[in-house]
């Protein structure tokens, strides 16, 4: 029965991304490139609406809420067939999975969660994160935008700069400081779910970035009234959580690497093999097999990473001193996508 019971799950998993590979192929076509998909600003809502239609955000969310159940393989398995065909979508995925619905899974309140996630898998809403500041960057301990208690509500209150999905997202997972009585904003770190139908998030600026094209980054003012069952509730501490949030987030890379990877291997393979030069394909020249042996190796230690992360990151465990090998794989794996 339990022997049953997996196979169906397997097989549905199996579907389920077969599915969202052929989509993507052919919405990632040569006819669609020549039209600029990685050249122009954003995507084409069309576009997106087809991406999203798959619900390939369900691996990110619980099962009782309609989800695929948060298994890590899962979700990098989502980011690999997406980096295959596009790294910004990748990232997209990353964003909304990793620093949105994760954290939301973990750290909301029940009737929250239903709220958020039936939105997420019946209007294919998205969500994003705002931590970086104009001023402190990624010094998020020094972080200015505040927030004071208003009833029923928290006022948030601040500047935002760099939160992907910028004007985009339909969710943000906001990140403050209490003001106490005194004026002064004490130590810790609350993180907020702001829901952007209603009034407080206000693009300022839609950045030039000089890459990924697909994902709009900008500087956001923030004025929100957020209900008190809208704030995420810690195991200990608002950093705590903030360090597993990140920590599990960059563990995620191997993910967005896997699809990246895979891709240039299979295309290195099939030019060397059909290239000829000299009279014999490039693949028989040594240099050659020496450079197509450096892209084989990235492919397996990705691989290795993702086999880790699957074990390790699971939103069950507390992340929030794996920083040595978060923030050693996330280097290591980007270094290799830049190679």
């Amino acid at each position: 029965m339990e022997k049953s019971v997996l196979t169906n799950v397997k097989d549905n998993f199996e579907s389920f991304i077969d599915s969202f590979r052929d989509t993507l192929a052919n919405l990632f076509n040569e006819e669609n490139l020549e039209h600029g998909v990685h050249t122009n600003r954003g995507i084409q809502e069309s576009m997106l609406k087809k991406i999203m239609k798959e619900g390939p955000l369900r691996a990110f969310i619980p099962k009782e809420y309609g989800g695929r159940g948060v298994k890590i393989a899962e979700c990098l398995s989502v980011l690999d067939e997406s980096s295959y065909q596009s790294l910004p979508l990748s990232l997209m995925m990353g964003i909304n999975g990793g620093l949105f619905l994760q954290p939301v899974g973990k750290y909301a309140s029940d009737s929250v969660k239903k709220q958020v996630f039936s939105e997420i898998i019946e209007r294919q809403k998205m969500g994003g994160l705002m931590i970086t500041e104009p001023r402190f960057g990624t010094d998020a301990l020094h972080m200015q935008t505040q927030y004071q208690e208003n009833g029923d509500t928290y006022h948030v209150n601040g500047l935002k700069h760099w939160a992907g999905l910028t004007g985009q997202a339909d969710f943000w997972l906001l990140t403050a400081r209490r003001q106490n009585d005194k004026g002064q904003l004490t130590r810790d770190i609350d993180f907020f779910i702001h829901d952007n139908s209603n009034p407080g998030v206000e693009v300022k600026e839609v950045f030039q970035n000089l890459g990924l094209y697909m994902l709009p980054y900008g500087r956001n003012k923030i004025s929100a009234q957020i209900p008190k069952d809208y704030k995420l509730q810690p195991s200990t501490t608002g950093v705590t959580m903030m360090l597993d949030i990140l920590h599990r987030s960059r563990l995620h890379f191997p993910g967005m690497a896997m699809g990246f990877i895979r891709r240039i291997m299979d295309e290195a393979m099939t030019h060397c093999r059909e290239r000829t030069v000299g009279g014999k394909p490039l693949i028989d020249y040594d240099q050659v097999k020496r450079r197509l042996s450096r892209i084989q190796t990235a492919f397996t230690t990705c691989s290795a990473m993702c086999a880790f992360t699957s074990e390790n990151a699971g939103v069950e465990n507390d992340l929030s001193k794996s920083d040595l090998p978060a923030n050693s794989i996330k280097s290591v794996v980007t270094d290799m996508m830049q190679e």
